[in-house]
């Protein structure tokens, strides 16, 4: 029993084992990656939300007493996601409840995973997160995310992000494409062994390429609604123009010229 405990302590994919599920490979690596920021960009029903979960969970049992934060665009999305840690939990019972609800989980170790719909007003008196997982990041509002981060100032603990794509806008995608200090792991719907060829055919041809290509295959597109693409807006930007009146851009320039320029009043 304490070499097991000892091994999983070390290795948290061991504790998806030891609850009867055999981690991807991916997962494996994700789970006993000794990175503090990690992006998860993948598609449905890749095993993210469970790999997390597991990570949570790991969390919570072997670094007592922590704080886990579980965030979510909704309320019913956060809800899943802690759903995901509750089936973990139940298949190890390893250490007694002192409290649980349907968005909270206390342990006797003094540890808490506690789950919350993405609302600033909602998580600003959280405090010391030992974990902080953002599920469906792509859709979670900027702000929210800049809300968050200073959780884990003091703490110096573990931010990840899990989502798929959802248009080139957004931290998310600000982060996976020119973010630093990030590790970054990427699963498409075909590196799945757990969804087959004939389903991912049968999806194509229903949903058409566009939602294929960012529901599986894990492409930032344009939305549909967009009206220049982001290819056109990218090229139409020219780095080496000057502007029209540098003056104006300085921060100590007082505000009344560029009233006078522009022929308005206050």
């Amino acid at each position: 029993m304490l070499a097991r405990d000892l091994a999983i302590a070390l290795d948290p994919s061991l504790l998806m084992e030891h609850a009867g599920l055999v981690p991807d490979t991916w997962q494996r690596d994700f789970l006993r990656s000794e990175a503090k920021r990690q992006l998860l960009l993948c598609s449905r029903q890749s095993g993210k939300s469970t790999a997390c979960a597991t990570l949570a969970l790991h969390t919570a049992i072997y670094h007592a007493p922590a704080l886990v934060l579980l965030l979510s665009p909704s309320l019913r999305q956060s809800q899943e996601l802690f759903r995901k840690v509750l089936d973990v939990y139940r298949l190890i019972d390893e250490i007694p409840t002192e409290q649980e609800s349907a968005l909270r989980l206390e342990l006797t170790n003094g540890s808490r995973i506690v789950s919350l719909p993405g609302k600033e007003e909602t998580i600003r008196g959280f405090s010391g997160a030992k974990l902080l997982v953002i599920d469906e990041a792509s859709r979670v509002a900027d702000s929210l995310y800049y809300a968050v981060r200073p959780m884990l100032g003091v703490s110096g603990g573990r931010l990840v992000c899990l989502t798929t794509p959802f248009g080139k806008r957004g931290f998310f995608y600000r982060e996976w494409t020119e973010g630093q200090g990030w590790e970054r792991v990427k699963i498409m719907a075909d590196q799945c062994p757990r969804i087959s060829k004939a389903f991912l055919e049968e999806e194509l041809r229903t949903l058409g390429e566009w939602w294929f290509k960012q529901e599986y295959g894990c492409e930032f597109v344009d939305t549909v609604n967009q009206v220049f693409i982001s290819d056109l807006i990218e090229q139409a930007v020219n780095p080496t123009l000057q502007p029209l009146f540098p003056d104006l851009l300085k921060t100590s320039a007082p505000r009344t010229p560029v009233m006078r320029i522009f022929g308005g009043s206050v």
